[in-house]
């Protein structure tokens, strides 16, 4: 179920919140769960969104704008005005598909660098919407990579960590002047 919360799907001259970029420290903590879901996190839910469609991007999480709290906004279409976002409060992946994929991924807080990761191709997961009720989603192709993209956020994961060419990794971390010190390879 699409998100009720409205916003304007255009770029601020002043998005509400700063991203932060690859090497910040906020990138690497853990997410904390939320426990009430309320006008406050409506709030921070917005502003999230502001920032986003600010950054042309389609998905972002909490601790990209250095707020340790699970939630995620996504947005596949932000061309499409009748496309409402999704906000995803403490989401959790219930499973994943046998089948996957291999696409390229981009990052608001690594501006520049799209890379190829491998990713399973459909994911099922439970969160709660922004009223705090508890839903479930069954998504494939673009909003399941964007979808467990934000999750790894909240799990002080960068899609990077996951790039498994190395050697196009350090010449586009380099390219862009990020530091391949700042990669976690995952297992």
């Amino acid at each position: 179920m699409a998100s009720e919360i409205a916003v304007e799907k255009k770029k601020l001259k002043n998005p509400p919140l700063d991203i932060r970029y690859l090497g910040d420290r906020a990138l690497r903590q853990p997410a904390k769960r939320i426990s009430k879901v309320d006008a406050e996190v409506r709030q921070l839910a917005r502003e999230m969104l502001q920032s986003m469609y600010s950054a042309d991007g389609i998905g972002l999480a909490a601790p990209q704008v250095a707020v340790s709290k699970q939630i995620i906004v996504i947005d596949c279409e932000p061309d499409n005005a009748a496309n409402p976002p999704l906000i995803l409060i403490n989401p959790t992946i219930k499973r994943t598909s046998s089948d996957i994929c291999t696409a390229e991924e981009g990052c608001l807080s690594i501006p520049g660098i799209y890379l190829n990761v491998t990713r399973p191709q459909a994911v099922e997961i439970a969160y709660k919407d922004e009223y705090g009720h508890p839903r479930s989603l069954q998504a494939t192709d673009l909003l399941a990579r964007c979808v467990q993209h934000e999750i790894d956020h909240l799990n002080g994961i960068v899609f990077v960590d996951r790039v498994e060419n190395r050697l196009a990794l350090t010449q586009e971390l380099a390219k862009h002047g990020f530091s391949l010190g700042a990669v976690k390879p995952v297992a």
